[in-house]
């Protein structure tokens, strides 16, 4: 192993849709200026690269797991993706949220040309119709809902946020290239409304944003996992495929309690799916359970979903359907128990129009 910035994560399967979706836009924030100049990056800024910029795709990308009083735990995610060409822009934002105690996944998806954007400056301020997001220097809300759960929240960040690559900018190598960070572990406070119901919660998010001009992997598909461990550190996973479903880039992090991050190289972990699980809808076949091992840093983890059907068919806004949902993990770390939470997205399992394969 060896310490740098962490690898991308690529949500690419955004691109050619967001794109399609674009439509003149009357309102908006202020974005930043950011020439991708390949080796000479601009660096990234806070709080001011927590805002919109001038990039033909962006988004903002959080996943979480939330705790009421009687014990219940929710898991959710919220993205909102923002595609640019030239003076049109387009937005599409996700919803779900996972409910263990019930056994229930709810989603839903938005589209709009030209979304309700607030001032904001430093930071973010998006909304599209009654859903929100906004936020700057590690200090975010997010409201929205789906059918029979709503969730207002406030987010504080635990940890400084993760610049991948060490300087905040991957370069793809083929003329383009992403700005890309992550809060990987963020305070939650707020309020879950559950058929009517509000209540109390408090938890743990992830965020991603990233940023830029390219438009790679979108053909294939990738497995990417994200895990919070008790002890206080992260671990991000990626393997990301080609058509035929071979890897072509397998990357990795660990982030300490205290921010710091160390990168896991091809050779440095193995994941090993376990189990499978079929889509009644789409007949996708998704792997269903996983074993993790990061020898070098003694590490061997078991992560099972907390509900087996957490699929999201969005073809609607991004043509895409894809499997990301909340996962309970279990393992050793130097021999000792350890124990987390995480969430595992995978994509080109669907097919074509499914995600690339």
């Amino acid at each position: 192993m060896k310490t740098r910035g962490t690898g991308a994560r690529v949500r690419a399967f955004a691109a050619l849709a967001l794109l399609a979706l674009m439509m003149p836009s009357t309102a908006g924030t202020a974005a930043q200026t950011d020439p991708l100049a390949g080796d000479a990056p601009v660096p990234v800024m806070f709080p001011r690269d927590d805002g919109p910029h001038n990039a033909p795709i962006e988004w903002w990308y959080y996943t979480g797991h939330l705790f009421a009083a009687n014990g219940d735990r929710y898991g959710f995610e919220y993205v909102t993706f923002r595609g640019r060409r030239g003076l049109l822009t387009g937005h599409v934002a996700h919803v779900a949220v996972t409910d263990a105690a019930r056994g229930e996944f709810r989603y839903d998806q938005r589209s709009v040309g030209a979304p309700r954007t607030l001032p904001a400056t430093p930071g973010f301020d998006l909304a599209v119709g009654d859903w929100r997001m906004r936020g700057a220097g590690g200090a975010d809300r997010l409201r929205a809902a789906v059918d029979g759960y709503a969730f207002d929240l406030r987010l504080t960040t635990e940890k400084p946020p993760a610049l991948h690559d060490g300087d905040g900018y991957v370069d793809y190598g083929n003329g383009t290239g992403s700005y890309y960070y992550s809060r990987t572990r963020m305070e939650v406070t707020g309020s879950l409304l559950v058929d009517g119901e509000a209540r109390p919660v408090t938890g743990e998010a992830w965020m991603d944003h990233q940023w830029g001009n390219f438009s790679t992997f979108s053909v294939g598909g990738w497995d990417w996992f994200s895990v919070q461990l008790d002890d206080g550190s992260d671990l991000m996973l990626y393997l990301v495929k080609d058509a035929a479903g071979n890897p072509t880039i397998v990357d990795g992090s660990l982030i300490a309690a205290d921010g710091s991050l160390t990168v896991l190289e091809p050779s440095d972990f193995v994941v090993t799916a376990t189990a499978e699980w079929t889509s009644a809808r789409s007949g996708a076949t998704y792997p269903a359970a996983w074993t993790v091992t990061v020898p070098a840093a003694d590490l061997e983890l078991r992560l099972e979903p907390t509900v087996p059907d957490q699929e999201l068919e969005t073809t609607a806004t991004t043509e895409v359907i894809y499997w990301e949902g909340e996962v309970t993990v279990v393992g050793t770390r130097g021999g000792d128990p350890i124990a987390g939470l995480g969430y595992v997205e995978l994509t080109g399992y669907a097919g074509p129009g499914g995600g690339g394969v």
